[in-house]
């Protein structure tokens, strides 16, 4: 039986028990981690435990501080990105509204800390030279700083040593890529969460719901069923730079749409519905916060001027 046969798609059977979110195929580089940490049972991230998996993922910033999650109601003053960048500390809510998000974060950071250490490098170089230009981090958020969030939040990692593939994604053509293309694609790319928000999304997944995805070339010769999260992690890294890091630059990907990731995607009937598999077309609307309008998957991603937040988008 295929991912996600069991469950309906909130993950959930009919008396609304959680019938294993682990187990689900986009949750795989959380795996590690996730059914040990999990608070929804107690109401309360366990910081202690986190932290003693940073300490054993060796965990650090950029800079080479080493990393930890700390209570957000302790954590110093400032600029979120700088904290961390700074201080070494992700501050984390370990109970109420935004527990879970925050635990996402942190299984994100376990996931892929090389790729998480460059976004938080890449965010808090952005709010430096904006303080040296004099302007304040609310004032006008910017190209770099807008993508960083895209790609942190709703953002998931498309790894592929198949031009053609790429070329599809970045078209928008969801049949050559999911349907004509679904040997090569089996063969020749994987997709893998980075984003937090999304993360937390995906606890109730829904046909609709669209990531942004950063393309990675894998490294030549090998054979993409090889590599491991941390050579995945290695290459993405090494692609995310200022010049490079664009929201323009990121895909709009239907999480449900990627072969093995849903039962009914196996019939290429599934890839009918428009509303879902939209034709690209060049601007769309993305969410800036609750209740906020969001871009389509056939829709690119704009800049953010007007907000941080971008937790996990639609496509309807």
């Amino acid at each position: 039986m295929e991912a996600g046969a069991r469950t309906g798609l909130s993950g959930a059977d009919t008396a609304g028990r959680d019938t294993g979110a682990q187990d689900m195929p986009w949750f795989e580089p959380f795996r590690p981690w996730m059914m040990r940490s999990d608070p929804r049972a107690s109401g309360r991230i366990d910081l202690d435990l986190l932290n003693r998996f940073a300490e054993v993922r060796g965990l650090r910033t950029e800079d080479g501080l080493p990393l930890r999650f700390a209570d957000a109601r302790t954590a110093p003053p400032g600029a979120y990105e700088r904290v961390v960048r700074e201080h070494g500390m992700v501050p984390t809510r370990a109970s109420g509204a935004g527990m879970l998000h925050d635990w996402f974060n942190a299984l994100a950071w376990l996931a892929w800390p090389r790729t998480k250490a460059r976004l938080n490098r890449l965010q808090s170089d952005a709010i430096a030279a904006q303080e040296t230009a004099q302007e304040t981090a609310l004032s006008r958020r910017g190209a770099l700083r807008d993508a960083a969030t895209i790609l942190d939040e709703s953002g998931v990692l498309f790894v592929c040593n198949d031009p053609a593939l790429a070329d599809a994604l970045r078209r928008f053509d969801w049949r050559a890529l999911f349907v004509d293309g679904r040997p090569r694609f089996l063969a020749a790319a994987r997709v893998r969460l980075l984003g937090h928000g999304l993360g937390e999304k995906l606890l109730a997944p829904y046909k609709a719901l669209c990531a942004h995805a950063w393309i990675v070339e894998a490294p030549a010769g090998t054979a993409i069923g090889t590599l491991d999260g941390d050579a995945f992690d290695a290459a993405a890294r090494a692609t995310l730079d200022a010049s490079a890091l664009r929201a323009s630059t990121l895909s709009p990907l239907p999480l449900l749409g990627v072969p093995g990731w849903w039962p009914a995607n196996s019939v290429p009937a599934f890839y009918d519905d428009a509303q879902v598999f939209r034709p690209g077309r060049r601007r769309g609307r993305i969410s800036t916060g609750a209740g906020r309008t969001i871009a389509g998957c056939g829709a690119q991603a704009p800049s953010l001027e007007e907000g941080p937040d971008s937790t996990g988008q639609d496509a309807g």
